[in-house]
């Protein structure tokens, strides 16, 4: 079923004052009241690296260009109006534009390399951390271990003083992610890249993630990606309070057979 985003009307404050969206205060202006335009969001842009917000329109479209090939070619993101997807995806160019960069960089050699009529392993591992990635910073390889299991109660439960000292922090990066959590009690689950870092803070672990997608050390295949399922992480929901949430919720499902992730996570400094 394809998903349709609530009218903005509908979306209550408590909807986003609750993770991951709280985590986007920074935007709450573009987020309530009025659609903002173009214009408006052009204006936030901070970092000169980031291409600018343009209207989709009928004659921007007309140019024959991929999507990706005029953001790399022209600089022009090309941004539907009053669309919750579209203004996501720019809230995520306006905090990670070496992320979004990087991603872009990649899909456009792919492009170079395939056309746009074929859409290589690496192509789709790149959608699906642009659309619903999220970056995890590991300090604790016991984590990890736990976490490749699919052993979610052991994860959130028996190891959830990790979530508030710093042995595992996550920020949500995936537009379509934060999409979905305009709905209440949505149990989400993120696609990460995943950073084994002693040190440095979970921004260290973005840069560092935007730098091995760049060179093409990481994101070569969907199966690269860890499921994690957000709705577990203390403090995002009420119910999961509960021992028995995580257990009884349908989004933590068992480790399939034969599922496997790559052997460790990806190291920083």
């Amino acid at each position: 079923m394809r998903f349709v985003a609530p009218a903005r009307a509908a979306v209550e404050p408590t909807t986003l004052a609750r993770p991951p969206l709280a985590h986007w205060a920074e935007f709450a202006d573009l987020l309530r009241g009025c659609w903002p335009d173009v214009a408006a969001l052009n204006a936030r842009v901070r970092d000169q690296r980031t291409p600018r917000f343009v209207a989709q329109t009928c004659e921007l479209l007309g140019d024959g260009l991929h999507y990706e090939q005029r953001i790399f070619e022209r600089g022009q993101i090309a941004t539907r109006e009053r669309n919750w997807h579209d203004l996501l995806n720019a809230l995520a160019w306006l905090r990670f534009p070496q992320l979004k960069l990087a991603l872009n960089a990649r899909q456009v050699a792919e492009i170079a390399r395939v056309g746009t009529k074929r859409r290589t392993r690496a192509q789709c591992a790149l959608t699906h951390f642009d659309e619903a990635g999220v970056v995890v910073l590991l300090r604790d390889p016991a984590l990890l271990a736990l976490w490749d299991a699919h052993d979610w109660h052991g994860l959130f439960w028996r190891q959830r003083a990790a979530w508030s000292d710093g042995r595992i922090e996550t920020t949500v990066f995936g537009h379509a992610l934060l999409e979905h959590a305009l709905w209440p009690g949505q149990l989400l689950v993120g696609k990460c890249v995943s950073i084994m870092r002693q040190s440095g803070t979970v921004e260290n672990a973005v840069i560092d993630a935007a730098a091995a997608i760049r060179t093409g050390a990481l994101l070569n295949d969907p199966q690269e990606l860890r499921p994690l399922p957000l709705s577990g992480i203390p403090g995002w929901r009420h119910d999961n309070e509960a021992e028995d949430f995580y257990s009884a919720a349908p989004c933590f499902r068992p480790l399939p057979a034969g599922r496997t992730y790559p052997v460790r996570a990806f190291g920083g400094s």
